[in-house]
């Protein structure tokens, strides 16, 4: 059954408009504007730049996140003061150090000590004041070919930590030298969903699907010499993977990669609770 829709307006105000619509007193217009006015009001809140999505949780299990690059600190500490209001964990990505440092300021003016920023994710994460400790769910293992590929997979586990998730990681078992993977498949086996990152050739995800029976999110990066072309050649190695769990996300999308195996992870473990 999917969830309620949010209520669109006190009680005793709905129950007035519809005695008055049913005692003709009001058009039937009025009635749905004065409603969808409200339910609007309710879901969204509209800031200088931007219109936020305050009932994305109740629809889609999470709360929005925010994209960083390209908005200026203020933007990111008013959507941030917006969102903590209604209550929701804030959690941005693609945010560089300038801004880290700006946004770190703007909480500390406010006493909130939950502003922490990772450098390698390029994340920053706020939560409401006395915030409850999250229920973790699920299981995620998040595995990367190289050293190299641990700036997009710290971003993938950042994301699933903000999820709620239970996370792991393992890094550095690519097939340069095959016989790291193996040694540590008791890590692995079990997870409800995978992440797996790599660049260059790109072969990890084909190789880790082999291994599980749950579904393995290849997240390509740019790392790689000029043929790599950026990450289309580690793109292109992935979506052609003859392991049929193996699905793949964009380049560098840590955070796309991520947010789905969160929400596999999420729903398996939903659905573990239900009674049988």
């Amino acid at each position: 059954m999917p969830p309620p829709l949010p209520s669109p307006m006190p009680p005793d105000e709905l129950a007035q408009l519809t005695a008055d619509l049913l005692a003709g007193k009001l058009p039937r217009e009025d009635f749905l504007s004065a409603i969808s006015a409200a339910m609007s009001a309710n879901t969204t809140a509209v800031t200088p730049d931007v219109t936020l999505d305050l009932d994305r949780a109740r629809r889609c299990g999470f709360p929005e996140v925010i994209f960083g690059e390209g908005k200026p600190a203020a933007t990111i500490a008013t959507i941030f003061d917006r969102l903590l209001a209604a209550q929701v964990r804030c959690l941005a990505t693609r945010i560089s150090e300038e801004k880290a440092d700006l946004l770190r300021a703007h909480f500390a003016s406010r006493k909130n000590p939950t502003a922490r920023y990772n450098s390698l994710a390029s994340t920053f994460r706020v939560d409401p004041h006395d915030a409850p400790p999250l229920e973790r769910k699920g299981r995620v293992t998040v595995i990367t070919a190289g050293t190299s590929d641990l700036a997009v997979a710290d971003e993938a586990r950042e994301t699933l930590d903000w999820m709620g998730i239970n996370v792991h990681t393992i890094n550095d078992v690519g097939v340069a030298g095959p016989h790291r993977l193996p040694a540590r498949l008791p890590e692995f086996v079990g997870s409800d969903a995978i992440v797996c990152v790599a660049g260059m050739e790109a072969a990890l995800p084909s190789i880790v699907g082999g291994y599980v029976d749950c579904p393995v999110i290849g997240v390509p990066t740019s790392v790689g010499y000029g043929a790599n072309f950026g990450g289309i050649a580690a793109l292109l190695s992935m979506l052609n993977s003859c392991a049929a769990n193996v699905t793949v996300v964009n380049i560098n999308a840590g955070f796309k990669g991520g947010y789905l195996a969160g929400m596999i992870a999420s729903k398996l473990h939903d659905a573990r609770q239900r009674p049988q």
